[in-house]
C-alpha cells in the first residue's frame, strides 16, 4: 500500500490483528445464515511522514452507511465534554449571532446543539442519514453527505465560509486525507479557526489500546505527523490541547498559514519536542506493539476462560466498534459471552460483527444477573461504572482490560 498522505510504499508492520469483520458491521437476525465480509487488519507505519494506517478494505459509503450504529448523544460524559468546549470557544473567538459554524461529521446534533442555544448559526454535514435525521430534528440544518474539497468550493460559491470550522472524531475516519485538508483550507473563512480532535497515537501507543484499530479508522496521528499534514496544504496549528477523551485524545487549533492574527501557542513547540524525545519520528518508537497486544489478550482470556470454567455467567457492557475489534482478535463468541448490554435502541436486537453475540438492554442484565460484566468501551469506565452501580447487589465484578486487566 502508499502512504494515504505522502504516498511512500509502506511496509512496515505496526500490528496484525488478523482478518475480521468491519466493526460497526451489526447483523440482523436474518443475516446470521449469511456470509459476512471479512478484511484484514493490519496497521501499517510510513518511514518517511510516520503515518499509522490501515488499508481501505471497505469503501467509506459502504462504513457510513445510511443506517449507521453510532449515536454521540447516547454518552453524558462526551456530551459534557461538547458542552464545556463549546462554553470555552464562544468567547475566545468571539462568536454571535452574526458568526457560522460549522461541523464535518456532526451525527445526531450532540455538538451544534449547545451553538443553537446560543443562537449561533450552525450547519452539520454528516453522510449517515439516520444520525442526521435525529440532527435535524433538533432544530439543526444537517447536509448529508461526505466532506470533501468539492463540497467545500460548493459551500465557498454558496458563500458559507465557516469562522468556526469542528471535527471530532472525524480525520481517522478519512480515507483521502489530501482532499479532505484541501476541503477545510477552502472553506475556511480567512481569519477563521479549525479545531480537530482526534485520538493521540502516543497514548494508543503507552497505554497499548489496540481495540482502537478498526476498518473505520483508516489512519493514527501524532502530533508530529497531523502538523506537517497541515503545513502541507497551506495551514498552521497554532494550538494544542491533550484532552483525556477517547483513551487520550488531541485538539488541535488551526489557521491559515496567511492569518497573522493568532499567535502561535507554546504548547505547538512543547508536544513537538515532547513526541521528538519519545522517538516519534523514527521506526523504532513503533516496535514491540504487538507483544504488547498479545499480552493483554492473553491475559485476559486466561481470566474469562477461568471464570467459564467455573460456571459463571459472562455478559459485557456496551456495543462498541473497539470492543468488538478486542472480541475478535481473542477469539470470543456466546458461548463465552452470553451477551452485550448497550443502550442503543438501534443495536438493540441485533448481532455483533463475526462473534454474532447477541445485543440487549439493560432490562435484560438486570433479569438475569451476570457475575462478570466486561466494559468494552473502556474510555468510558467511570461513566458506566456508574451507571452499573446496581450490579454491586448481585455481587456482579466490573472488568476492564486496557491498559491491564481490572476488576472492580
Amino acid at each position: 500500500m502508499n502512504c494515504r498522505f505522502c504516498g511512500k510504499s509502506v511496509t512496515h508492520t505496526f500490528i496484525d490483528l488478523g482478518a475480521t469483520a468491519v466493526s460497526n458491521a451489526f447483523l440482523r437476525q436474518d443475516q446470521l445464515t449469511q456470509v459476512e465480509p471479512i478484511y484484514p487488519l493490519k496497521a501499517m507505519v510510513c518511514d518517511n511522514c510516520f503515518l499509522v494506517q490501515v488499508n481501505e478494505y471497505q469503501k467509506k459509503e459502504e462504513i457510513f452507511k445510511v443506517d449507521y450504529a453510532y449515536f454521540s448523544s447516547i454518552s453524558t460524559t462526551w456530551l459534557e465534554h461538547c458542552k464545556q468546549y463549546v462554553e470555552h470557544v464562544v468567547p475566545l473567538f468571539g462568536l454571535n449571532a452574526s458568526s457560522l459554524v460549522i461541523e464535518i461529521a456532526s451525527n445526531d446534533g450532540y455538538l451544534l446543539q449547545f451553538f443553537k442555544h446560543k443562537s449561533i448559526p450552525c450547519l452539520g454535514v454528516e453522510p449517515t442519514l439516520n444520525t442526521a435525521e435525529r440532527a435535524s430534528g433538533k432544530g439543526i440544518e444537517t447536509i448529508v453527505e461526505f466532506f470533501d474539497e468539492k463540497l467545500a468550493r460548493r459551500f465557498e460559491a454558496e458563500n458559507k465560509k465557516p469562522d468556526l470550522l469542528i471535527g471530532n472524531n472525524v480525520l481517522a475516519h478519512v480515507p483521502n486525507l489530501n482532499d479532505f485538508v484541501r476541503g477545510l483550507k477552502v472553506c475556511l473563512n480567512f481569519n477563521g479557526v479549525i479545531t480537530l480532535e482526534f485520538p493521540h497515537l502516543v497514548r494508543l501507543v503507552d497505554n497499548s489500546e489496540f481495540d482502537t484499530i478498526y476498518h473505520e479508522h483508516f489512519s493514527y496521528f501524532s502530533f508530529y505527523t497531523a502538523k506537517r499534514l497541515f503545513e502541507f496544504h497551506g495551514l498552521e496549528i497554532f494550538d494544542v490541547e491533550e484532552l483525556s477523551t477517547h483513551g487520550g485524545s488531541l485538539r488541535v487549533y488551526i489557521k491559515h498559514r496567511g492569518d497573522e492574527s493568532k499567535t502561535i501557542s507554546r504548547n505547538v513547540g512543547r508536544l513537538l519536542e515532547k513526541e521528538q524525545a519519545l522517538g516519534i519520528n523514527g521506526l523504532e518508537y513503533y516496535q514491540g506493539f504487538q507483544e504488547k497486544a498479545d499480552r493483554i489478550k492473553n491475559e485476559f482470556l486466561k481470566f474469562i476462560i477461568s471464570e467459564k470454567l467455573n460456571n459463571k455467567k459472562i455478559a459485557a457492557f456496551g456495543a462498541a466498534a473497539k470492543g468488538n475489534t478486542f472480541l475478535n482478535y481473542c477469539g470470543l463468541k456466546s458461548d463465552v459471552i452470553e451477551y452485550v448490554v448497550d443502550d442503543t435502541p438501534s443495536k438493540q436486537g441485533t448481532y455483533l460483527p463475526q462473534s454474532r453475540i447477541p445485543v440487549v438492554s439493560q432490562e435484560h442484565l438486570k433479569a438475569h444477573q451476570p457475575d462478570i460484566i466486561v466494559i468494552l468501551p473502556w474510555n468510558f469506565k467511570n461513566e458506566i461504572l456508574e451507571k452499573l452501580s446496581y450490579a454491586k447487589n448481585w455481587g456482579a465484578k466490573l472488568v476492564t482490560y486496557i491498559p491491564k486487566l481490572e476488576i472492580a
